[in-house]
């Protein structure tokens, strides 16, 4: 099963299940509690992480913050794997 995963998610451009269900599952520990709170992973494509924001203003603190979110992801899913962030405003 986890073969199949792995090869179904390569075909869109995203990478291994696995490595998904680590970066989502360890969002808050990964961002910390406070922006975990506004801020959630919705999707990961072609090394894009497109994360969503319940308000404008986590829009310019997460972009504030990009270099180091993506040193942080780095380390906990590997390098090259997330390359860039895109901030998005959704309401709660």
């Amino acid at each position: 099963m986890g073969e199949s995963l792995d090869r179904l998610t390569a075909s869109l451009g995203a990478p291994r299940a696995a490595v998904l269900a680590e970066l989502f599952d360890s969002w808050p520990s990964l961002v910390g509690e406070a922006v975990a709170a506004h801020a959630r992973p919705q999707s990961l494509h072609h090394g894009i992480l497109v994360v969503v924001v319940d308000d404008p203003v986590w829009v310019t603190q997460l972009r504030w913050l990009e270099a180091d979110l993506l040193a942080r992801l780095a380390d906990a899913v590997g390098a090259g794997v997330v390359t860039a962030v895109r901030i998005r405003t959704s309401p709660p």
